[in-house]
């Protein structure tokens, strides 16, 4: 059931990368006790959501079964994953009206919270921020945000003016508020990069209940 304080928060997932320290394709179809990370995602993500899209570039057709709006970067060149957020934030712009903020987690993040919409909202409505992202452990996970749909000009020439990449870096123009989780047992934000990291991804999904 979606909450009221997140029932005018559409979500997008980030899928938008080369994947190349997987050795290529899409990372987020890659499996985690039997099923596509991204089945992980949508599970624990899509009910803290008013809608969820999908940011990914190439043929939309491999993606059809989850049954998402895919929406790919319109900036060229593959630029990371703020252009993913700036698609997303356009996309909302045309097709869902009035609404006003987008969350946005990466595709290659299984053991999302379950509570990362609200928590977000709080914290912007709290201290009056303009953004909000995600931390644990002691580290920001800027990917993970919550992002003010009023922003998206100012983000499409942040990229195609003036070539900034690091989330970071633009983040820093506004007053940007932090939420912690907790980084034990099992770290919310821990994103599958290399084969390795699937390897312990196992590991962990034992501990996780989905």
């Amino acid at each position: 059931m979606t909450t009221d304080r997140a029932a005018a928060t559409p979500c997008v997932v980030l899928a938008g990368g080369l994947g190349r320290r997987m050795g290529g394709g899409d990372k987020p179809m890659r499996e985690i006790g039997g099923r596509a990370i991204l089945d992980h995602v949508v599970e624990r993500l899509g009910p803290q959501c008013d809608g969820l899209l999908l940011n990914a570039n190439g043929d939309p057709e491999r993606f059809t079964r989850f049954g998402l709006p895919v929406v790919a970067d319109t900036v060229a060149g593959y630029p990371g994953p703020l252009a993913g957020i700036l698609a997303a934030l356009e996309w909302t712009e045309q097709n869902r009206p009035g609404v006003e903020w987008v969350v946005s987690a990466a595709g290659d993040c299984p053991f999302l919270p379950r509570d990362l919409v609200a928590r977000l909202q709080q914290a912007r409505q709290a201290e009056g921020a303009d953004l909000a992202v995600a931390a644990s452990g002691g580290q920001a996970h800027p990917v993970i945000g919550l992002w003010k749909v009023a922003l998206r000009d100012d983000l499409r020439r942040a990229l195609v003016e003036e070539d900034v990449r690091k989330i970071d870096r633009w983040t820093a123009r506004y007053r940007l508020a932090m939420v912690s989780w907790p980084g034990e047992p099992v770290d919310p934000f821990f994103n599958a990069n290399t084969v390795d990291d699937l390897h312990e991804a196992e590991r962990l999904a034992a501990l996780v209940a989905d």
